[in-house]
């Protein structure tokens, strides 16, 4: 069985090695993008009355953020969270340059997130009676599971702009010494600028 896998996928993985699939931070330039994206387009309806209308069994079930409509109205909830949603996106955007502003888009992202999954619990109806209730989802719930990844997305992304600066902050803090080496305060790394432990 495992020639059978093996003749199957070493020619595979061949192809995606020179494919370019493999370029180094691929996957963290795709989320980011793809998160801005989403910001981009999710944000851009938040300005439009049917979208305002739509908002509104998410809103109003929504632990988090029912606050929204006491203090902004339906229509102004939705605007604030467009303003939001763009304000994240051109956070996320900047940060392919400036990971300072990619930590403080990531962050709000996380934020956001955190605020629609936990509407999933609380959201009436949204699991079918005549499957047996949960995890068979209806209504308002499928939509709201995107959200997960989302999420999951978001802290990828913190997590990322948070270790690069890290990173530069431990390489601007070295002090060079000897033969090219660069001493750090958990020792000495020669070549690959990293400290060693």
């Amino acid at each position: 069985m495992n020639t059978v896998i093996n003749a199957t996928l070493n020619p595979l993985v061949g192809i995606l090695r020179r494919s370019g699939l493999l370029t180094r931070d691929l996957d963290y330039h795709a989320v980011r993008a793809s998160m801005v994206i989403i910001f981009l387009f999710f944000g851009y309806q938040k300005w439009f009355e049917y979208e305002a209308q739509v908002l509104i069994p998410y809103i109003s079930n929504g632990p988090l953020i029912w606050w929204m409509y006491p203090v902004f109205g339906i229509r102004g909830a939705s605007w604030f969270l467009g303003v939001a949603e763009w304000t994240f996106g051109a956070l996320l955007f900047a940060g392919f340059w400036d990971k300072r502003l990619g930590i403080l888009g990531a962050a709000g992202s996380v934020v956001t997130f955190i605020m629609t999954v936990t509407i999933i619990p609380f959201m009436p109806d949204g699991w079918a009676a005549s499957a047996g209730g949960f995890p068979a989802m209806t209504g308002n719930i499928p939509f709201l599971m995107k959200d997960v990844v989302l999420l999951a997305a978001s802290i990828y992304l913190l997590k990322q702009d948070v270790a690069r600066i890290g990173q530069r902050s431990d390489e601007a803090a070295a002090v060079p010494t000897a033969a090219g080496e660069r001493k750090f305060a958990g020792g000495v790394a020669r070549s690959t600028g990293l400290p060693t432990f």
